[in-house]
């Protein structure tokens, strides 16, 4: 158990750094959130709300692939700014850089397969007829997607996070203002619908990366960082570090999203409305899930740079005073969502039977909060430690072996539909949670003992 004077000490540094990624990763969900809603109110509401959930869906597996990947920077960035060597975090921006560009071929490529992947699972065909466009047209933003996961990684690792929160906030303006533009056909533009709403996202995400870019810039022309004297050869020994910090993350993050995603295109089978109420639910578990996240993010800077400064008991402290955090606003997200499924479902959409349906799936997704902010945060302050790969087993075991199995059994045999899967979830969730945080623990004492048999020169 943390000591209060322990909570006392850490709790201000942990919030100052967690707060605005926080609001980042709360306004890189309210993205998602915007697009179901803008959409969600056109005539045809579930279908429309159905395309934007399984197009999103898949391609934020393939996104998020790539933004693992450069979650090395989480690691490499933290201990090299807590050892004072700032020309070595600025060689694995522009190292990871590459590494984005190199990626976006990649990762596109199978959205333009999506036909012939989801024709043979039997998905509704008017949602299919959406998902499609929708889907290429976020496309077009995936580049700047990951240039804005590489440069925002630096930044925070370095301890600037205020331009991060600043990019994503302003950008939800851009994409609420593009949504409401292209989606219904405003200000003279033709009506896009659906699609719409996929161009709005990509031009948001391309404001995003120009935004922490330009900020990056101003930066190094005010401090003098020398940022762009950086050399800009390829450097393929970083270049391989990155991967092998960040493959586990990116299978990790896969692993999670995909399984989403797969459930997804699952409860497509069963029609528009189970789909439409999946989404509303999904994205507010999300939702929630953000939260957790930013304060993940904070866990992993505050614990390598601990380990950079050769301080393992602050690494520990900095750990565990963040995954308190996490669990405790997971508890309150869980009783909101048990008391007031109506009002977030309304939110959505007017439709009495989506609103109906998405009842069951809230109260599945409140019985998996508290565990889902353990393990998010716990998965942070690990990687601020450099262990990616039990989280990604971890997450392989408990989604694809025992929980989906599980959701798909309880909702095509016992005839549970979407709630079925949704409880398969949850038992995953909750599997992960206890045992990542045995994991937290068990790495502090091994960081502590190491620390005595080699302790630090002075």
């Amino acid at each position: 158990m943390i000591q209060l004077q322990t909570l006392r000490t850490e709790l201000r540094p942990t919030l100052r750094l967690a707060v605005p990624l926080v609001l980042a990763e709360l306004g890189w969900m309210s993205m998602a959130i915007v697009d179901t809603m803008m959409v969600g109110h056109l005539p045809n509401s579930a279908t429309a709300m159905g395309a934007v959930s399984l197009g999103s869906n898949i391609f934020i597996v393939l996104a998020l692939f790539g933004g693992g990947l450069l979650l090395g920077l989480d690691t490499l960035v933290s201990q090299a700014f807590g050892a004072g060597q700032r020309e070595d975090c600025h060689r694995s921006l522009v190292n990871a850089i590459y590494l984005s560009i190199a990626l976006t071929p990649f990762l596109a490529a199978p959205v333009w397969l999506l036909p012939s992947l989801l024709g043979g699972m039997q998905v509704d065909p008017g949602v299919l007829a959406l998902a499609i466009p929708y889907s290429k047209a976020l496309v077009a933003g995936l580049f700047p997607l990951l240039l804005y996961f590489a440069v925002r990684r630096c930044l925070q690792a370095m301890n600037m996070v205020k331009p991060v929160a600043f990019a994503l906030i302003s950008a939800n303006i851009v994409n609420a203002l593009g949504n409401w533009i292209l989606v219904y056909g405003k200000l003279g533009v033709h009506a896009m619908g659906t699609v719409g709403s996929g161009w709005s996202t990509a031009i948001a995400r391309t404001y995003m990366a120009s935004v922490l870019v330009g900020y990056l810039l101003w930066y190094d022309r005010k401090h003098r960082t020398e940022l762009l004297r950086t050399p800009v050869d390829i450097d393929l020994p970083r270049i391989r570090r990155l991967i092998t910090l960040g493959l586990p993350a990116a299978l990790q993050f896969t692993l999670e999203s995909g399984v989403f995603a797969l459930v997804t295109a699952l409860i497509a089978r069963l029609g528009a409305v189970p789909l439409a109420s999946h989404q509303i639910a999904l994205n507010t578990v999300a939702f929630t899930y953000m939260v957790p996240l930013g304060v993940a993010s904070a866990a992993a800077v505050r614990v390598g740079q601990a380990l950079g400064r050769k301080d393992p008991r602050g690494a520990g402290d900095a750990g565990g005073t963040a995954i308190l955090l996490g669990a405790a606003f997971m508890t309150c997200a869980s009783a909101a969502l048990l008391l007031f499924p109506r009002w977030i479902a309304r939110m959505y959409t007017p439709d009495e039977v989506v609103i109906r349906s998405t009842f069951h799936l809230l109260a599945a997704g409140a019985a998996f909060q508290l565990f889902d902010g353990i393990q998010t945060v716990a998965t942070g302050a690990l990687r601020g430690a450099g262990d990616t790969r039990t989280p990604m087993f971890c997450h392989f075991t408990a989604y694809w072996i025992i929980g989906l199995p599980l959701g798909a059994w309880l909702c095509f045999r016992r005839g549970w539909g979407a709630f079925g899967l949704w409880a398969g979830l949850s038992l995953a969730l909750i599997l992960i949670g206890i045992v990542l945080l045995f994991v937290w623990r068990r790495m502090v004492r091994r960081l502590l003992l190491s620390a005595q048999v080699n302790p630090a020169p002075v």
